[in-house]
């Protein structure tokens, strides 16, 4: 079984890119080589988008997953479209970029975040402009103003972001990396992909993010919820 290349691991910028088609499903989902897509996980939905055919047909593809065994992707478009479909057809992919780009504004603002709020987390997800982190915090007392202001002067700062790969053993021999306790690395590979926020933070992620903390722009903490004795949800919002 031939494996989706997931170009978006190497270019989360990459809007656009040529594939072939390796199967169709009968639930309505495309199987490709190669993908600029996200597939959803981690918090983090999958990319939506379209599908272009030689013939300059455009079919809009609603969602973005991982097959059942996580090697291949299903690009989803619907029973009657992919009817229309030829395994070996070669098609273009488009991204819908704005809504991406938000959701790495505010992947790359969660990960600021969990510096902000030192503690485990037991949660998350990624929305289009806006993003919770759920905290184990033994005490209450956060002020969202307080928060806003340290999370800006993080975003400020306009740090790079990189990311690179270590081994499962590495990461193993290192468990103070991983700072979600309900979401983990992505296995499977023997090897994890770090994503760094220079001189701030550092841990395992398989997501998209922006390139420099900049990027983000103002962000702000909308609200803090109890969602129990020790757990807090704290939600924020890119302000454009």
């Amino acid at each position: 079984m031939t494996a989706t290349a997931l170009l978006f691991r190497d270019d989360a910028y990459a809007r656009s890119c040529t594939a072939r088609i390796l199967a169709v499903t009968p639930e309505g989902g495309v199987v490709l080589d190669r993908t600029v897509f996200y597939t959803q996980g981690g918090g983090q939905p999958g990319d939506v988008g379209a599908l272009v055919r030689s013939d300059g047909e455009r079919i809009e593809i609603a969602n973005t997953v991982y097959g059942p065994d996580r090697s291949q992707v299903l690009h989803l478009v619907g029973a009657e479209a992919v009817a229309r479909l030829t395994p070996g057809e070669s098609v273009e992919l488009q991204l819908d970029w704005e809504r991406r780009f938000k959701r790495m504004r505010v992947h790359t603002a969660l990960h600021l975040l969990s510096v902000v709020l030192p503690y485990p987390v037991t949660g998350g997800a990624i929305s289009d402009g806006d993003g919770r982190l759920d905290f184990d915090i033994p005490d209450a007392g956060l002020d969202k103003a307080e928060l806003t202001d340290k999370l800006n002067a993080l975003i400020a700062r306009d740090a790079p972001v990189t990311d690179r790969w270590i081994t499962d053993e590495e990461l193993d021999a290192n468990p103070g990396l991983v700072k979600t306790m309900s979401v983990q690395p992505p296995r499977g590979s023997g090897r994890v992909r770090l994503v760094e926020i220079e001189g701030i933070d550092l841990q395992p992620c398989g997501g998209t993010h922006v390139r420099r903390t900049g990027e983000i722009g103002r962000a702000t903490i909308t609200d803090i919820e109890k969602k129990g004795k020790q757990n807090r949800r704290v939600r924020l919002s890119l302000v454009d």
